[in-house]
């Protein structure tokens, strides 16, 4: 690429080199901007007579080009890719959707010198409409060898970001308590339906039990065959372990201990269990603050009906210190 100083009468189509102000200040046009014939004519009015544009050399690639073919390749799922400006794209969710990122695809495109990526975090819950990721390239023009080269790992790589869609999704919900499931109801269903506002839901199913094994896998299979998107037990007690009354009524219920222990501060205690698809999952304590805990983490991929697994839970880790 270089920079060129040309008649401003030749400028439509050129790229510019350097913003230009106004001589009071106020910016009149951006760095990188494309002139139009109408642009021309404005810099005309401006008492301007030559201007500084950049030219491409042989085997460059125009910046907006680049980051167009990156972002329509770097996601799937309900997104639209949008130019903005400063030689950047953004994705775009179209429906409310949770994020998923192949981080390590990630890190590995990030380390290419022609283009730059900047993605939500993975599992985070976004409404249509939401950026979910932009495509930054660097100014003005990319090698096309260097954008090749990127374009190459992600047709074998595949997307490093899934926008999942969350349609109608539906939320089961079992209060516990070893006297009373009423009072476990009493205690938890204010937090439970502050919680799930966030991502505009209510309990569509619920149910209260005392919390011995025969109860609560009586409650649990009702609320399994309702086929919801994620059963939450609310309980007042918190578990030594999976061998405790809610992991052993998830065993009767012939589910799958997928986790225990999550390495996420409010939230350690989670018991992850599948019954076939339908998630369970008992977060004790975390029903008694409406603080971020690691029901905010795992629920959005949940609602979107992606089967969370027992590695991705340990992997919350890194960042997974919420207080």
């Amino acid at each position: 690429m270089r920079a060129l100083t040309i008649d401003i009468k030749q400028a439509s189509g050129r790229v510019l080199c350097c913003t230009i102000f106004r001589p009071g200040g106020k910016k009149l046009l951006s760095k990188g901007h494309v002139l139009s014939e109408e642009d021309v004519r404005l810099l005309e009015t401006e008492g301007m007579q030559t201007i500084w544009v950049t030219e491409l050399d042989e085997g460059e690639v125009s910046e907006d080009e680049a980051v167009l073919h990156v972002g329509a390749r770097i996601g799937c799922g309900a997104l639209e890719v949008r130019l903005a400006a400063g030689g950047r794209s953004n994705l775009i969710a179209t429906e409310d959707c949770c994020i998923l990122v192949d981080d390590d695809l990630l890190k590995q495109i990030n380390c290419a010198a022609s283009v730059v990526i900047a993605t939500a975090s993975n599992f985070s819950f976004a409404r249509a409409g939401d950026r979910v990721a932009t495509v930054k390239s660097a100014p003005f023009a990319v090698h096309r060898q260097q954008l090749d080269a990127v374009v190459s790992i992600l047709a074998e790589r595949g997307p490093i970001l899934q926008a999942r869609p969350v349609r109608e999704p539906s939320i089961a919900v079992l209060y516990s308590d070893h006297c009373s499931g009423d009072r476990a109801r009493l205690l938890f269903e204010p937090i439970m339906r502050q919680r799930l506002e966030k991502f505009g839901l209510s309990p569509r199913y619920s149910l209260s039990a005392v919390e011995n094994e025969e109860s609560v896998t009586k409650a649990l299979g009702h609320l399994v065959r309702a086929n919801p998107a994620v059963i939450l037990v609310a309980s007042t007690t918190a578990p030594a372990g999976p061998d405790d009354v809610i992991g052993r009524a998830m065993v009767n219920l012939g589910a799958h201990l997928e986790r225990f222990l999550a390495p996420v501060e409010p939230g350690n205690l989670l018991l992850l269990g599948y019954k076939d698809h339908v998630p369970i999952v008992s977060a004790p304590g975390c029903f008694r603050s409406a603080k971020s805990n690691v029901v905010d983490l795992v629920l959005p991929p949940m609602l979107a009906r992606y089967r969370v697994s027992g590695w991705e839970i340990a992997c919350l880790g890194h960042g997974g210190l919420l207080v």
